[in-house]
């Protein structure tokens, strides 16, 4: 899916429950977009609560751009961000840093382990 590792954390950086709690507050707030998709895709945003931004641990910010680093899926989903498997953070809407934008291929079917 292309993303840049160097807009990542090395690593999923996990929430100490201290950070997560302070998010609490903002989880019913959270607005997510209808899909919609090209050729190759389906696509949503997520719109966090403006406040909830004042909240995200520093870490988890790319400064040079001003908004969230491209998250891990363990860490949009500490976020207390809900959707179903396969989606991937791959973008934040510089202009609105509390917009994230999400991908997963179409028709998107997650392994079955046995």
């Amino acid at each position: 899916m292309d993303i840049d590792p160097s807009r990542r954390n090395k690593k999923p950086r996990h929430l100490l429950e201290s950070e997560r709690e302070r998010l609490d507050e903002f989880i019913d707030s959270i607005h997510y977009s209808a899909r919609y998709s090209d050729d190759q895709f389906e696509y949503r945003h997520v719109q966090l609560p403006k406040n909830m931004l004042k909240k995200i641990p520093a870490d988890y910010f790319d400064a040079s751009k001003g908004t969230l680093k491209l998250l891990w899926e363990e860490e949009w989903r500490a976020l207390g961000i809900t959707q179903s498997l396969g989606w991937v953070h791959y973008e934040c809407h510089e202009p609105e840093p509390h917009i994230l934008l999400f991908k997963r291929p179409l028709n998107y079917q997650p392994a079955i382990s046995q």
